[in-house]
């Protein structure tokens, strides 16, 4: 009877314990999952609720082997609001959908031909460009939110900052959580929080689920976005493939990993959520605090739901002046910008090829300038349009281009300089 009750004191003991660590990999993914339902203008409390039933989906399709996070993707962002003003929210959810869709014929392909026809249809030069377009189409959002009050958009900027460059350990791994508690305080100090919708919200509630309607439109223009995420994920398995020491890639396999962050989207669609994405920040924690173990992350999940489920947390989340978001946008949008361009150099992309200028200039131009084509009802634009055009300009322009004439040139003066020294 004893040996009974110090086992069952053993498991209450690890459980909590166990919990107790969800918990925490939760809040280093919290500022992020919540910020993006808040950007685009949906319940927080439903991207908390389709981040935790995503994470249980990956972990079942991945044979519960990988110990990720999924949660709202950023890369979504632009696309998702510029996609609601043109065909509605409910249409949008539609485009979010094949997204998932899409995923899942890249992890057929994976499994089929390998990796390498991944790389093939999207190498650095077309995904880098790609990233920095979403990064940067997002910027005149930014700002306008961080004018609504500039002091409280500097506070959490200059917090986030801070985090970023000189925080140790968790506090490194959290900046705009950490960011946004600093913003949001000095709101209050200012008086410009708004209580009412935690006043008014209840302490339990369902999370505002929207249901999807079929828009072909939106499914045309979400679909392309879906390609920089879809490298970004192959990156963020390698990654956490490391810092558990253990081949992912390989078992339970990328294609597994890939169907499972493609069905989590789906889900989130049907449901009315953003789209999921495995979390670098998490990946980040798990590095930091050695504690690999799956059936943590799974937790983290639950209490996900679990904290979709109070309305009262819903409630605090609306009451975060855009100011607060606007400082810490300015930050992030930056830091996707910076992603894009950090794909491009460690892919060691030759810029002294002709081909290589030519596709990230036309990705840019076309994604930036706000491009688009239309042929009766379709439409493309935008990210799409700029992933598009990068991805036939990478498959139709010769591999091994002529050096720019610039450098040619040089090239010539000094040959005839050095034969002229040589006389």
């Amino acid at each position: 009877m004893e040996r009974m009750q110090n086992n069952f004191t053993n498991t209450n003991s690890n459980l909590l314990k166990d919990t107790l660590l969800g918990t925490q990999f939760l809040f280093v993914a919290f500022g992020a999952t919540v910020l993006v339902p808040l950007l685009i203008g949906i319940d927080p409390a439903v991207a908390l609720f389709t981040a935790g039933v995503g994470t249980l989906i990956f972990h079942l399709i991945t044979k519960g082997k990988v110990p990720v996070f999924i949660g709202s993707s950023f890369a979504f962002i632009a696309p998702i609001v510029e996609s609601t003003k043109l065909y509605g929210y409910a249409g949008t959810l539609s485009g979010l959908i094949a997204v998932g869709l899409v995923y899942g014929i890249a992890s057929a392909l994976v499994k089929g031909y390998g990796q390498k026809i991944i790389e093939r249809f999207f190498p650095a030069v077309v995904v880098g460009p790609v990233i920095m377009v979403i990064g940067l189409s997002l910027a005149p959002v930014a700002i306008d939110m961080a004018k609504s009050n500039w002091i409280v958009a500097i506070a959490s900027l200059a917090t986030a900052i801070f985090a970023v460059v000189y925080g140790k350990g968790i506090l490194k791994l959290i900046p705009i959580f950490v960011g946004i508690i600093v913003g949001y305080f000095t709101a209050f100090g200012l008086g410009i929080v708004d209580f009412t919708p935690l006043k008014e919200a209840a302490w339990f509630s369902f999370p505002a689920l929207t249901a999807p309607e079929f828009n072909y439109h939106a499914i045309l223009y979400m679909i392309p976005v879906a390609f920089a995420p879809l490298i970004e994920h192959i990156g963020d398995m390698y990654a956490i493939s490391a810092v558990a020491k253990k081949d992912f890639v390989k078992e339970p396999g990328l294609h597994r990993t890939m169907l499972g962050d493609g069905v989590a989207t789906a889900v989130a669609g049907f449901l009315g959520g953003p789209p999921n994405t495995t979390y670098s920040e998490v990946t980040g924690a798990i590095s930091l605090t050695k504690i690999t173990n799956p059936r943590i992350l799974r937790i983290s999940a639950i209490v996900a739901v679990l904290f979709s489920l109070i309305g009262k947390v819903s409630g605090l989340l609306k009451t975060i002046p855009t100011s607060v978001l606007g400082g810490i946008m300015i930050l992030l949008f930056g830091m996707i910008t910076s992603v894009g361009i950090k794909t491009l150099v460690e892919s060691h992309t030759d810029f002294n090829k002709t081909r290589n200028q030519v596709i990230i200039s036309v990705i840019l131009t076309i994604g930036i300038g706000g491009a688009a084509i239309s042929f009766g009802n379709f439409s493309l634009s935008g990210i799409g349009l700029a992933s598009l055009v990068g991805i036939v300009l990478n498959l139709i322009l010769p591999k091994h281009s002529e050096p720019l004439p610039e450098k040619e040139e040089l090239e010539k003066i000094d040959a005839l300089e050095e034969e002229g020294i040589e006389q």
